[in-house]
């Protein structure tokens, strides 16, 4: 998952844990512009993954979890120009993957949030199929619903 970016992510154990996934620009230096590209709305998932596993593990199992994801803006463009669709890029706000778990099962949900209104519904479609691939790629398996 190092293609997403995390917009939000919560955790219940013994205590719930709520992260908000907004980039904190004031926070960075100018050594950190580097390494990270501070014109994103939402902090890489790379950079967060490692203390929400650490929230997450132990000797039991979470009561839930909830990750909210955004797919990086490059790799929304090359999954737009890889699909040869007309759909413009700059149309699209965001390529969303929630995952929630609820003690029991995970449900991955996807979406699309769009910057206006469009009728266009392809880049729906092509998200869900880009996803289901990439799961299969990872031999995860899944059901459609």
């Amino acid at each position: 998952m190092i293609f997403f970016l995390l917009e939000e992510a919560t955790i219940k154990t013994a205590a719930t844990y709520t992260v908000d996934g907004f980039l904190n620009k004031d926070f960075f230096t100018s050594e950190d512009d580097k390494n990270l590209p501070l014109n994103q709305e939402f902090i890489p998932w790379s950079e967060m993954k490692g203390l929400c596993f650490q929230l997450i593990k132990g000797k039991r199992t979470p009561l839930l979890f909830k990750l909210v994801l955004h797919l990086k803006p490059e790799q929304t463009e090359k999954l737009l120009q890889k699909a040869g669709t007309s759909m413009d890029a700059a149309c699209l706000k965001a390529l969303v993957l929630t995952v929630k778990y609820d003690g029991a099962k995970t449900i991955l949900t996807t979406a699309a949030s769009y910057h206006t209104f469009v009728m266009d519904k392809s880049g729906e479609q092509l998200w869900d199929k880009a996803l289901m691939q990439y799961l299969n790629k990872l031999d995860v398996s899944f059901e459609r619903l």
